[in-house]
């Protein structure tokens, strides 16, 4: 299983910041996670950066036990 770890509205949308979520790919991780939370997290998925162990990541990219996965949304401000 991957830590995936969520941030700003997508720790809204799910309403934790750390859950444990099993998937072979970064794509696997993440639909299990919307499957789980919702139609919310669905949409802060959709424009938010993914990283594995700190690194741009893509949905095709394979993710293993102890990896993490996170989640970061946009973030605007002045």
């Amino acid at each position: 299983m991957a830590t995936l770890r969520l941030f700003g509205p997508a720790r809204q949308a799910a309403g934790r910041s750390v859950v444990e979520i099993g998937g072979a790919t970064v794509g696997q991780v993440l639909a299990s996670a919307e499957a789980r939370f919702g139609g919310e997290l669905t949409r802060v998925v959709a424009t938010s950066r993914i990283w594995v162990n700190g690194e741009t990541a893509s949905a095709d990219d394979p993710v293993g036990d102890g990896d993490e996965v996170s989640v970061i949304p946009p973030v605007s401000g002045g």
